[in-house]
């Protein structure tokens, strides 16, 4: 067996081979993978025994699930009302210009990625951004700035 069946047969027993195994194995998958290729969905299927299609259109449902790959971090700003309201559009062209790069788009280094995403919770403290799992909030540009600088950083030291 390759990695991605090894993966997915252990996942499997770790979770169950039912409908409601679909988004844990999903998950386990990501975790290990950082994100879901399509030789790993259609592997989930063969495993549970449910239509490929089941499984993208669940992976593709949930905004968490990748389905490309991406850069070591992953910066999801979110797009609310509230954080709109707030200045979630400066904190976006401030990451783009930092970054050269667009919504969607991973940098040529393969170390940040810059998505949208569905509310964070935060709104009490908009605007607010995750960096894999660790979310920053009240961005103002110069925030931001400080807050990739010191990522790039780290990147250099690693």
């Amino acid at each position: 067996m390759d990695p991605i069946q090894t993966l997915v047969k252990d996942l499997a027993e770790k979770h169950g081979r039912s409908r409601e195994s679909v988004l844990p194995i999903l998950q386990g998958v990501v975790e290990q993978e950082k994100f879901l290729s399509e030789r790993s969905m259609i592997e989930i299927a063969r495993e549970i025994d449910i239509p490929a299609a089941d499984v993208y259109g669940t992976a593709t449902f949930y905004s968490f699930l990748e389905t490309k790959p991406t850069g070591k971090f992953i910066i999801r700003v979110c797009k609310t009302i509230t954080c709109a309201m707030k200045g979630k559009n400066q904190i976006l062209f401030a990451i783009q210009d930092m970054l050269k790069i667009s919504l969607g788009e991973t940098t040529p280094d393969k170390q940040f990625t810059l998505l949208e995403t569905n509310c964070l919770g935060w709104c009490h403290k908009a605007p607010a951004m995750l960096i894999n799992d660790e979310i920053y909030t009240e961005l103002t540009p110069e925030k931001v700035r400080e807050i990739l600088t010191g990522y790039m950083k780290v990147n250099v030291n690693h």
